[in-house]
């Protein structure tokens, strides 16, 4: 069976029961000549560790969807690449929630890209493809879910745009959600408002809503009746009375403000003090023990929000102290220590040339990356142990949020020819080390001498909800108020507007009105944030590093620049070698040299600016000689641009032979005297004397 919609400029449409028919469901989704196979299954047993959603969600795209074969040795896709991390998560973060909260089975998303025309990013057709998948399915899901990718061209929203016209766009953003609700919002944008913000997410809305009815009329033809799960015995109520009676008074102090390891040292050692006081009479229920304990003390702390008082005993608005140390590290190009509370990052950059870039191999062919910033988030910055392994998809999410963020700021290449790399060491954390990313990373490059547009800075809020009437919108959450909260909203920009943004929603629907207070009352943060930023540095630094690789720019004749590599590209070698330096070359003639001597870079700059040589009639021109006839000697007075001394024009006094004057690489000053209309030129040594 299939189903179409009309979606943005093309027809999106959904078809099940002719392929992977053995999974607990299947759809092909396509959009063009796009086409994505999405499959859904969960096992029938719950898994042993139940605590936590058992959900995994991979995203893969197939080289032979776009008539490729990958690159490499092995000749076949490898591990996921970072766009598809991303991916996986964009569809993860918005289906994971409406999941029945006492559903253990393990669960898979496999999404792969099997067809792709180029023309927009499938992740989105992802998402579709998820909802549509586990709503047709046998698997207990509160569904179905749709997201769109929002664009504004000359001021005109644009769904789906393709990546053609997101070129052109001011925004790029992703909108999750229900029939009712947002669920997911994630996106970047070049310095919009509050409110255009908010309006983009209301236009999306309404095209949610018409990919869900889609979906709905599949599943009421189709859809199959959801598998009774496992759900976890009820809670003795005996028990719960005996532990309420051992709590009864004790919980409130736990909540008092402190120090994030203080109250976590206060919790666990009350904790296991009742599991211990308990253990005579319930052996065998110290989980169950700790879980309603842990409840209790969340329902407290979410009441001591509402009512005023946060964690830490900060009033709803307030930003934790900031700590700001710029040139931490003395051979780096540029660092930063940011601290904002109890989480704390040094932000490290370095600057590469052409060769440090990035290559990227995807469906759309090799591709090349001059900015990139990567974020670490150890386990001692949480004061844990864990082995280390890859790197996680959640450093991989956090670390592609701040780059979005300061990506706007960013000079144009052509202006700052420089590869960049930002490297993020989370060092502490108790809320928003990547808004915290984002702050360092603006006052490292701006230490590094980056000519950055505008400062960046990040802020993470945060929401407890009790209904519409009774809730506390909170400015710079801890990790403690996340984890407890309704919402975490990440809003990054400059004083100008916003540049990036991340919402998760973890109840069913936000009013407009609130998210609208929320925006204003992170603004009222960011700017904050940034005051203290400008006073450590106002402005990107005067010179770079010296440590920092220099480099100059120049043009040359699209026609020439064969000349100047040479065959097999032995001129280009013989000049870096000689000049200790690296020397790039674009197609439109765009040259780049890099080094560490400036004055060997500028005779490289020279050489490269005789391709563009005009040779005017009356100059004086140094020249070598590099052919001798019986008639005169040629000499080159700049790349590819040879003239001839006639023998009558290398002196006043007769030359029976021009070997007894002139020889071979011989350095000479020579005058144009002519130039004919087919370019050739006339040179002379003799014109020189009678000028002395």
């Amino acid at each position: 069976m299939k189903k179409s919609i009309k979606f943005g400029d093309n027809e999106l449409s959904i078809e099940t029961g002719k392929i992977a028919k053995q999974a607990s469901g299947s759809v092909m989704v396509t959009y063009a000549d796009t086409t994505l196979l999405v499959t859904a299954v969960a096992s029938k047993k719950p898994s042993d560790n139940r605590s936590f959603m058992p959900l995994s969600v991979e995203y893969r795209e197939k080289f032979y969807a776009s008539g490729r074969i990958p690159g490499g040795f092995f000749k076949r896709e490898a591990r996921p690449a970072e766009h598809e991390i991303i991916a996986s998560r964009l569809t993860d973060r918005p289906i994971r929630p409406l999941f029945p909260s006492d559903f253990f089975h393990e669960t898979q998303i496999l999404i792969n890209v099997i067809s792709y025309d180029g023309s927009i990013n499938p992740d989105i057709l992802g998402t579709i493809g998820a909802s549509a998948a586990l709503s047709i399915s046998d698997i207990p899901w509160d569904g179905p879910i749709a997201s769109v990718r929002v664009g504004r061209i000359e001021g005109e929203f644009k769904i789906n745009p393709t990546d053609e016209e997101l070129i052109g766009s001011d925004m790029e953003i992703v909108v999750s959600g229900t029939s009712d609700s947002i669920l997911m919002v994630e996106g970047s944008a070049k310095f919009i408002s509050e409110d255009d913000f908010i309006s983009s997410i209301q236009y999306a809305h309404e095209v949610i809503k018409d990919v869900i009815d889609m979906q709905l009329s599949l599943v009421k033809e189709l859809g199959k009746e959801k598998f009774k799960y496992i759900k976890g015995e009820e809670t003795d109520p005996v028990l719960v009375k005996a532990i309420d009676s051992k709590i009864d008074g004790k919980i409130s102090a736990l909540n008092d403000p402190k120090d994030k390891d203080t109250r976590y040292s206060d919790v666990d050692n009350f904790i296991a003090s009742i599991v211990e006081d308990m253990s005579a009479d319930y052996p065998d229920d110290a989980s169950v023990i700790k879980s309603h304990i842990n409840d209790k003390i969340t329902l407290d702390l979410r009441n001591k929000t509402l009512d005023g008082v946060r964690a830490d005993g900060r009033d709803s608005k307030t930003v934790r102290k900031i700590d700001i140390e710029s040139a931490l590290l003395p051979r780096t190009h540029g660092s930063c220590l940011f601290t904002r509370g109890e989480t704390q990052a040094i932000v490290v950059t370095t600057l590469g040339n052409k060769r440090d870039e990035q290559m990227i191999d995807n469906l759309e062919g090799l591709s090349y990356r001059n900015l990139m910033l990567h974020y670490n988030f150890p386990p001692f910055s949480v004061g844990e142990v864990r082995r280390m392994f890859n790197v996680s998809r959640r450093e991989i999410g956090h670390g592609n949020l701040a780059l979005r963020a300061i990506k706007p700021a960013m000079p144009e290449t052509d202006d700052f020819p420089y590869t960049i790399r930002l490297v993020s060491e989370i060092t502490e954390s108790n809320g928003s080390s990547s808004m915290a990313t984002v702050c360092g990373a603006t006052l490292s490059l701006m230490d590094a001498g980056v000519p950055i547009k505008t400062p960046i800075a990040g802020i993470a809020m945060g929401l407890i909800m009790e209904n519409k009437k009774r809730y506390s919108i909170l400015t710079d959450i801890l990790g403690t108020e996340d984890h407890l909260g309704d919402m975490d909203f990440k809003v990054a920009g400059s004083d100008e507007g916003i540049t990036a943004i991340q919402m998760d929603l973890k109840i069913d629907g936000l009013p407009i009105d609130i998210l609208k207070e929320a925006l204003a009352q992170a603004k009222e943060g960011r700017l904050h944030i940034l005051d203290e930023m400008k006073k450590c540095l106002s402005e990107p630094r005067a010179k770079l590093s010296e440590h920092a690789p220099k480099m100059l720019m120049t043009t040359i004749p699209v026609e020439k620049i064969g000349l100047f590599i040479g065959p097999g590209g032995k001129n280009i070698k013989a000049v870096c070698a000689e000049y200790e330096c690296e020397v790039s070359v674009e197609d439109d003639g765009k040259c780049v040299v890099s080094g560490q001597d400036q004055e060997k870079l500028e005779s490289v700059i020279d050489i490269l600016d005789g391709y563009n040589f005009v040779p005017e009639v009356g100059k004086i021109y140094n020249g070598q000689v590099v052919n001798i006839k019986e008639f005169g000697a040629f000499v080159r007075i700049a790349p590819d641009v040879d003239g001839l001394v006639h023998i009558s024009e290398i002196s006043s006094e007769r030359t029976n032979k021009v070997e007894d004057v002139l020889k071979m690489k011989q350095e000479v000053r020579v005058k144009l005297i002519k130039k004919d209309d087919r370019g050739k030129l006339s040179l002379s040594i003799k014109a020189l004397e009678t000028e002395k």
